[in-house]
């Protein structure tokens, strides 16, 4: 029997799982730990809790974790309940599927001012993680930035706009619907380095902007190029930008503005004690694509800086580890003898949901290559023994269903659930 362990129960994880099922078939047991007693990583706790029809895929993993052959072990924090060293000891194979969950520092002054936060503290907070709960940002009448040009920025620049009729059907949490529903921001400025020509949004996710109750975005004509260039550009790219083109063209009269600042590179945040202003200055395209600084700056009101430039793997003690990408160390996902990184441990945070697929199937045959036989290792009995040793209280699925049972009871009218926000909540439920 081949004894596979997954860390980390997001997409990248299950994804893996299944291909693990399918490479191996019977004689594969595979058990999927994560330091949350809930599990589907950023399905739960990063999609937008307004595109619910993306959360349904975990369905999918539900139906691979229903399996004789994959455990789930929820509350068991890599590092500090058992290291890598004892997994390795115990299984065959061991694949980290840890994401990426912490924010890429935009490195600059005054980023540590309060007010300023990153998109994986600012969306845990609205989708209810409990490491970022007690956020609270601060959002009544201030001029909300957000740096990035991709779809993260369209996320939370969407979701601080909604009004909160706007929210229902959505699972945001309560703490999070509460602010974001009795104050609105004044107005929100989407930064990006460079033009519209290289924005990193889909056109379905841009066209969200159009329809919202309270907001509508604005763009300045003179930051495109001719439209006959649009030709040279990919197929869905060149929809994103036609979007742009007609939000340029539109002149709506709603009370706030979602403005597209392009060629604008933040170099400073300031601030008495807190975020009040952020300098930026003008860039224009290099020949090899890249922003330009031309020195020319100038200043916009910011009372909120949401940084949306993307995320880096946190390093594991022993685990080489590549500190210029941020992620593991790694040759197409082989770290070392029986140890593997899979989704945006391996490659760095790109890539939608679907990319984590055949990035597990290609992990799997690897496996298969790199060991046709198993070992004789303990695997799931083995971790049981260690789990009993420690006295840890662990996570089973059928725990996470209670939880789950638990959040839909509790969901207000129209909503799919109303969130545990806290561990302690969690494992109530579970035991409840």
């Amino acid at each position: 029997m081949r004894h596979i362990a997954i860390i980390g129960s997001g997409p990248a994880g299950y994804y893996t799982a299944e291909a693990c099922l399918k490479q191996f078939g019977d004689d594969v047991r595979v058990d999927i730990l994560d330091r949350m007693p809930v599990p589907f990583g950023l399905i739960r706790s990063g999609v937008a809790p307004d595109h619910q029809a993306i959360k349904a895929v975990s369905q999918r993993y539900e139906a691979i974790a229903l399996t004789d052959s994959v455990r789930f072990v929820g509350k068991l924090t890599l590092g500090r309940d058992v290291s890598v060293a004892e997994l390795l000891a115990l299984y065959d194979d061991v694949i980290l599927a840890t994401g990426a969950p912490s924010d890429q520092k935009l490195g600059i002054e005054g980023e540590s001012l309060p007010g300023v936060v990153g998109s994986a503290a600012f969306v845990g907070w609205y989708n209810g993680h409990p490491d970022y709960a007690g956020l609270a940002p601060k959002v009544d009448g201030v001029d909300a930035v957000v740096v990035g040009n991709g779809n993260v920025a369209l996320d939370v620049a969407r979701i601080l706009a909604k009004s909160p009729a706007e929210l229902d059907g959505t699972d945001i949490v309560a703490h999070a619907r509460e602010r974001l529903g009795t104050a609105q921001v004044r107005s929100i400025t989407i930064l990006g380095r460079r033009g519209p020509h290289q924005i990193g949004m889909g056109a379905k996710e841009l066209s969200e902007l159009a329809d919202l109750e309270r907001a509508a975005p604005v763009i300045d004509t003179a930051d495109f190029l001719p439209p006959e260039s649009d030709a040279m550009l990919e197929a869905g790219h060149r929809k994103a930008v036609a979007e742009l083109r007609r939000f340029a063209e539109a002149s709506p009269q709603k009370s706030v503005p979602i403005r597209f600042r392009f060629f604008a590179r933040p170099v400073a945040i300031s601030g008495a004690g807190q975020v009040e202003r952020m300098t930026v200055e003008r860039t224009l395209l290099g020949q090899n694509g890249g922003a330009v600084g031309t020195g020319q700056t100038y200043e916009i009101p910011a009372g909120l800086v949401i940084s949306c430039i993307g995320y880096r793997t946190p390093p594991i003690p022993g685990v080489p580890y590549d500190d210029q990408l941020g992620r593991f160390a790694n040759v197409d996902g082989r770290i070392s003898p029986g140890l593997y990184c899979v989704g945006w441990a391996r490659r760095g945070p790109t890539g939608t949901i679907g990319t984590n697929k055949p990035d597990g199937y290609r992990i799997a045959e690897q496996i298969a290559k790199d060991q046709p036989e198993p070992g004789k290792k303990q695997g799931r009995s083995g971790l049981d023994a260690l789990i009993a040793q420690r006295d840890l209280d662990i996570v089973t699925f059928r725990d996470w269903q209670k939880i789950e049972r638990a959040e839909i009871e509790r969901a207000r009218a129209g909503a799919p659930r109303e969130k545990f926000t806290a561990i302690e909540e969690m494992v109530e439920a579970a035991r409840g």
